[in-house]
């Protein structure tokens, strides 16, 4: 059985991953979201993402551990990014540290070919990356968590596209903090 590739976003109600400048102080990260992402993403094989939002991740996490007044929860995501095989995709970067391949461009061979290979799941991370991969049809799942905010104005999770994708509600959950997180799959209808 093919792995799969996961789409793993936060977005406002509006469905912005991010406000103006890039801000996303709005999320609503507290420990049991916190512990939600770690389960999550220890179980996957391997992080997908783009360039900006490798090097966002690349800047505080493979020494979030070290700061003492991190989370028990953030010191244990600090190894779980540092280990995890990741690739990011960029036309840029000439090398990239902490366990991380340089993709130039998203091939859609190579990416079935990731996904044949065994494994666990990989979780995908960006809009303009997650842009790529719908283009290409290669988006098998979608955990979506939804903040309860509005933000009006930002980056959208999904760009207009003229095709329809039907998808399954495969679950919920309704986090403490009023975050809900929706889990759909690729229709089997």
């Amino acid at each position: 059985m093919a792995r799969k590739i996961v789409l793993m976003m936060s977005i406002s109600l509006d469905g912005y991953i991010e406000g103006p400048d890039r801000s996303i102080e709005w999320h609503m990260v507290d420990e049991e979201l916190h512990r939600y992402f770690n389960e999550k993403i220890a179980a996957m094989g391997g992080i997908l993402s783009g360039r900006v939002t490798h090097e966002l991740m690349a800047e505080f996490w493979p020494t979030a551990d070290a700061d003492p007044s991190s989370s028990p929860e953030m010191v244990e995501f600090a190894a779980i990014w540092r280990d995890i095989p990741k690739t990011v995709y960029s036309t840029t970067l000439e090398r990239a540290d902490w366990n991380t391949t340089v993709a130039r461009r998203v091939d859609p061979d190579e990416v079935r070919a990731l996904k044949d290979q065994p494994g666990e799941d990989l979780a995908l991370g960006g809009a303009d990356l997650a842009a790529a991969f719908m283009e290409h049809d290669l988006i098998d799942a979608f955990h979506i968590l939804v903040h309860p905010v509005l933000i009006g104005q930002g980056k959208p999770l999904f760009r207009s596209r003229d095709a329809l994708t039907p998808l399954d509600l495969v679950g919920t959950r309704t986090f403490g903090n009023g975050v809900v997180l929706l889990h759909y799959e690729r229709a089997t209808r």
